[in-house]
Order: C-alpha cells, then structure tokens, then sequence
C-alpha cells in the first residue's frame, strides 16, 4: 500500500491568498524552513497504477500536476486517468470543491456518507459529474468497504469509516444557532482506517477531530501510521494572531499541544508514525526553525508536508 500527501495544508492552503500574517509573508518571501503546501488531500494506491484519492481539495488541479501517479499514461487512452475514486470525509469547501475540477465526463466512483451525499445531492452544481458516470456510493462507518472503481472493478483499497468528534461544514451552519450543529459526532465528520491486500498495516487518516476520546485513542492504537488533524497549535492562535475570532474547538479542530491536545492526548497509544496534517496558515508549526515545530517533532510527531509519501 502506497500513500501520498498530495495536500497538508489547512482551507485556503498555505500561504492562503489573502493571507498576510507573518509565515505567509515568510512562505512567499522563501524563507528557509517555510515551505508552501496545497490543501488537504491524500492518495493510496494497492497497486501503483489505480488510486484512490481521499478528499478533493480546490487544488486538485495543481496536485495533479504535481504528481506524477495521478496523470494520464504514456499509452493510456487521450481520455484517461488513474484515479478510480474519491473518499470524502466531510462536507467541508475544502474537500469536495476540487470535485468540479474533476468533470469532463470521466469515470471514477464518490463515496461518502449519507450526510455528504444529500450535500451533493442538494446543489445542482455537483451533476456536472453525471451520476451515470461518476456514481455516488455510500460509505457506510463501521464496517469494512472495499473501493470499487465506476466500472465495480475492486482497487484493493480498503476502508473502515467511522465518525470522529467534528461539526457540519461552516455553510451548512444554522445562521440563527450554528451552535445547534456544533460539535457533531454523528457522521458529519468521519475518519478512515485504510488497508489494502498485502499491506503489513492500516494508515488512519482523520484531518479534522474536535476532540480525543476514548474510542478514539482504541480505534488507533497499533496504527502503522496516524495523519491527524494538525489545524491549529494553540487553541487561540487564530484570535492572538488576529486574523480571526474563533477557536480551533469553535471550528471543529482540536489545538496540537496543551493538557487537552492531541499530543498529549495519544502521548501513550502504540502508533507507528505521527504525522499532522491540514495544518492552518497561523500554526507556527510551518516554520521549520520554530519551538513549536521542535517540541512537535521531540514529541514523535512529523509534520506533513505536500508530496510525502510512505509504503506499508
């Protein structure tokens, strides 16, 4: 089983576009130990030559530019791809927008669940990918799924999915109370255990968790490999930086570090590699020379970065 992050960075990826905080303006400056990265997106592939991607972000476009595996072959038909299907793990912008760039009447299959195909389902924007050739699958938690390409032809890509602490997309937010869909855990926001046929373990990848809990510290443990939501450092950097006004927790993401952060809060799960994922354009984390990036990585933590790649 090959895996790809072909996207590490958080919504509106890093330096964002309008961004001007300090490591944005460090990241377009070249600073070194400040690298730019796309928004969250991850490949695997049984074989090498189909793959399954898993979100697609609005930079999809620029990813597959970026990465080889995902382009036409040499001899492959003028009309081709070996992307076989898109896993979505929530509604959010930043993981289904890259689905428009996918059109032209290609095949692959969407799985997602039933929340996030009545989403789809509900604008009309998203029948540019005509279900006829790019059917919608439901990805049902707790169970064993393997992903089929439009054809129904097996990827040897395996999924478990499972609900994580989370909240619905911000648009889809009740504007009088968006805290009556806060802090979901009812499948908005899932998290996916993938296996393949031969792989020696299961890579997790969960880019966006409000919170640890203990179902969650159990269904990790022995992961060959955990990508976790890696959004924010602090739970206030966004209001300290002053580029915003919500918490980490007030948009779904639990903080790195602190009593109550991730870190700490998988500091004694058996896990092979660690490595955040969908890191926010504030987290200090992105400079390579800060403290903050040193005490993730003498914590067992790696922080993703766009083209990572690890075989299991």
């Amino acid at each position: 089983m090959r895996v790809k992050i072909i996207g590490s960075a958080a919504g509106g990826g890093f330096p964002q576009w309008n961004c001007n905080y300090r490591l944005s303006r460090a990241a377009r400056a070249g600073m070194s130990g400040v690298h730019s990265r796309t928004q969250s997106c991850i490949a695997a592939s049984a074989d090498g030559a189909g793959w399954v991607l898993f979100n697609a972000s609005p930079d999809i476009r620029q990813q597959i530019a970026q990465t080889p595996e995902l382009q036409p072959a040499a001899d492959a038909p003028l009309r081709s791809t070996p992307i076989r299907a898109v896993v979505l793990t929530n509604a959010d912008v930043d993981h289904i927008a890259g689905l428009l760039s996918l059109r032209e009447r290609q095949p692959f299959a969407i799985y997602a669940t039933a929340q996030v195909l009545a989403t789809l389902e509900a604008n009309s924007i998203f029948n540019v990918l005509d279900p006829a050739i790019v059917p919608r699958r439901l990805l049902a938690p707790m169970e064993d799924l393997a992903i089929r390409d439009a054809d129904g032809h097996e990827t040897g890509v395996v999924v478990d999915a499972f609900p994580v602490p989370g909240k619905i997309a911000l648009y889809l937010e009740q504007r009088g109370d968006p805290s009556a869909d806060f802090s979901s855990d009812t499948g908005d926001t899932i998290g996916v255990r993938i296996t393949g046929t031969g792989s020696r373990g299961a890579v997790f990848y969960i880019p966006g968790c409000a919170r640890v809990d203990a179902s969650l510290r159990t269904r990790v443990a022995d992961a060959a490999c955990l990508l976790f939501d890696g959004t924010v450092y602090t739970d206030d950097e966004m209001i300290i930086a002053g580029v915003g006004q919500k918490t980490g927790a007030r948009m779904g993401h639990i903080a790195m570090s602190g009593e109550a952060g991730s870190i700490a809060g998988l500091a004694d799960v058996k896990i092979g590699r660690r490595i955040f994922v969908h890191v926010n354009n504030t987290n200090p984390v992105l400079d390579e020379n800060s403290a903050e990036h040193a005490a993730v990585k003498a914590a067992g933590w790696e922080v993703a970065g766009d083209g990572m790649e690890m075989e299991f």
